[in-house]
C-alpha cells in the first residue's frame, strides 16, 4: 500500500512538473487566445447629447464603451512570436512586435506595429494582462485605451440568451439618421444560435469582417483591423425590423435602421463617378516612390489596358482591392494590363507620405507604380483630377483602354467579406478581357 502511495505521489510530481515546464516554454506573452478591448469612452463619461429620433428612442444602449476583439499569440520558436487579430473568418498577422522591460516599474513592455496602416498598440504586460493604448500616427493626439486578457475566448459575452429572431439574410439599411445626409447600406448577416457574423456594404465600400453575438433582442458586432475600429450595437424591434448605433473609433458615431429585404441593393457602382462633359481621357503627372514624375502617356503604358487605382495606404478596402489586383496580375499573360496607384495619403508632410507608400509597396510586393497624388481630402483630391465629377470613395477604379480613353469608373470596393465579391471578380475579368481583345 505504501509503495502504491509513493508511486502515485511520484507520478503526480512528474505530471505537475511537466505542467510547470509546459507553462514556461514561452519567454514573453503566453501563447493562445486573448480577449482585447478598446475603451471608446471612459465608463463614467456622460453620453453625447442626441437629436430626437424615433429610432434612437427605441434603442437602449448597453456595454457601449467597449469595442472587443480576439487575438491569438503564436510562437515560431521559444523566443519569437507573432499575433493574429481575429475578425470572424479573417486573421490579420502582426509580426512587427517589440518586447522589452520597464525596470522602473518591473513590468514587461510590448509594442505591436501595423505598418501598413501607420498605427500601433503599446502597453505594459503583467499577470497575463496587457494595458496600454492604440495609437494612430497620422491623426493628431489620437489614442484609445487598450486592454487584453489572456485565456478569455469570447468576443462580447459568454452568455447565451435565446435570440428573439434569426437575423440571417440581407437588410436594406439607412445610416446617419441623426445627420443631414443619411446614406444607404446593405446588411448581410449569418446567425448560428447566438453567434452573428457579416458586414454592411455602402456605396463607398464595405465594413469588412464583422463578428459578434445576438442576446435576446440585442445584438453586437465589431471589427478591429489596425486601421479601423468598428462597433455596431443593435436592437431587434421585430423579425424584419432592427435599429442601432455605429461607432468608428472615438471620432464618429451615428444611428441606423434596417428592414429585412433579400433583394436589397445599392446604386450601381459604375454610375457614381464619371468624366465631366467634354472629357474622354484622364491626365495626370505625379511623383512615384523613386522621385520620378509619371504620366499616363509614358512609353511603358503605350498600347496597354490601364487600371488606375485611386487609393490610400490607410484604407483597408483599398488593401482588399490591392490584393485582388495583385492576384489578377499574377495571371496576366503577356503583361497586357498595367496598374497605376494614385495615392491620397493622410500625412500632409510629403516625406511621411512617401515613407508610407514605400512601406506599403515593399510589404505587399507591389511591382506597379504607386504615385503620391496628394492629401486624402476628397475636395483636394477632386482638384488634382478635375476631369472627374467627384472623388467620393477610396478606392475608386478607372478602366482606361489601349487608346487612353476612359471606359468605366467603379466607385468603392465590395471585398471578400461580402456576397458581391465573386460577381465583381468575374465581371472584372470579363471586362478587362474585352478591353485586351479590342
Amino acid at each position: 500500500m505504501n509503495l502504491f502511495i509513493r508511486s502515485s505521489l511520484f507520478v503526480c510530481c512528474i505530471f505537475f512538473s511537466a505542467c510547470l515546464v509546459m507553462e514556461n516554454t514561452f519567454t514573453k506573452l503566453p501563447p493562445g487566445i486573448w480577449r482585447a478591448t478598446l475603451q471608446l469612452q471612459p465608463p463614467d463619461a456622460p453620453s453625447a447629447e442626441k437629436k430626437e429620433d424615433v429610432s434612437i428612442k427605441s434603442f437602449e444602449e448597453t456595454a457601449s464603451t467597449e469595442l472587443p476583439f480576439l487575438m491569438e499569440v503564436k510562437y515560431t520558436d521559444d523566443d519569437n512570436f507573432y499575433i493574429e487579430i481575429i475578425n470572424g473568418k479573417e486573421r490579420i498577422r502582426a509580426d512587427e512586435i517589440k518586447f522589452g522591460r520597464d525596470r522602473s516599474r518591473a513590468m514587461d513592455t510590448i509594442r505591436i506595429d501595423f505598418p501598413l496602416f501607420a498605427s500601433y498598440i503599446r502597453g505594459r504586460f503583467q499577470e497575463r494582462v496587457i494595458r496600454g493604448e492604440w495609437v494612430v500616427n497620422y491623426k493628431e493626439n489620437y489614442s484609445i485605451p487598450f486592454v487584453a486578457e489572456y485565456g478569455r475566448d469570447f468576443r462580447f459575452t459568454n452568455l447565451k440568451k435565446p435570440p428573439t429572431a434569426d437575423l440571417s439574410g440581407k437588410w436594406q439599411a439607412t445610416f446617419g439618421l441623426d445627420e443631414e445626409k443619411p446614406y444607404a447600406a446593405v446588411g448581410e448577416f449569418t446567425q448560428n444560435d447566438n453567434q452573428l457574423s457579416g458586414t454592411f456594404l455602402t456605396e463607398t465600400g464595405d465594413y469588412r469582417y464583422l463578428d459578434g453575438t445576438v442576446q435576446g433582442d440585442k445584438f453586437y458586432l465589431s471589427c478591429f483591423d489596425g486601421s479601423h475600429a468598428f462597433l455596431f450595437e443593435g436592437k431587434i424591434l421585430a423579425a424584419d425590423s432592427i435599429v442601432g448605433t455605429f461607432k468608428s473609433g472615438t471620432h464618429y458615431k451615428t444611428t441606423w435602421e434596417a428592414m429585412r429585404n433579400e433583394k436589397a441593393k445599392l446604386a450601381d457602382p459604375d454610375s457614381l463617378t464619371f468624366l465631366k462633359d467634354g472629357f474622354e481621357k484622364i491626365e495626370f503627372s505625379f511623383e512615384n516612390t523613386e522621385g520620378q514624375m509619371i504620366s499616363l502617356d509614358a512609353p511603358q503604358y503605350s498600347g496597354k489596358v490601364k487600371i488606375l487605382q485611386i487609393m490610400g495606404t490607410w484604407c483597408p478596402n483599398c488593401l482588399d482591392e490591392t490584393n485582388f489586383l495583385l492576384e489578377y496580375l499574377k495571371h496576366d499573360q503577356g503583361s497586357q494590363v498595367a496598374v497605376i496607384g494614385l495615392a491620397f495619403e493622410k500625412y500632409k508632410e510629403k516625406e511621411k507620405a512617401m515613407t508610407a507608400l514605400r512601406t506599403y509597396k515593399n510589404r505587399l510586393g507591389i511591382d506597379y507604380e504607386l504615385l503620391l497624388a496628394g492629401y486624402a481630402n476628397k475636395k483636394e483630391a477632386a482638384e488634382k483630377l478635375p476631369m472627374l465629377n467627384a472623388i467620393s470613395s477610396y478606392p475608386t477604379m478607372i478602366f482606361v483602354d489601349k487608346n487612353d480613353k476612359v471606359r468605366r469608373i467603379h466607385t468603392g470596393f465590395s471585398g471578400p467579406a461580402t456576397s458581391e465579391f465573386a460577381d465583381f471578380k468575374n465581371d472584372f475579368i470579363n471586362f478587362v478581357g474585352q478591353l485586351i481583345a479590342e
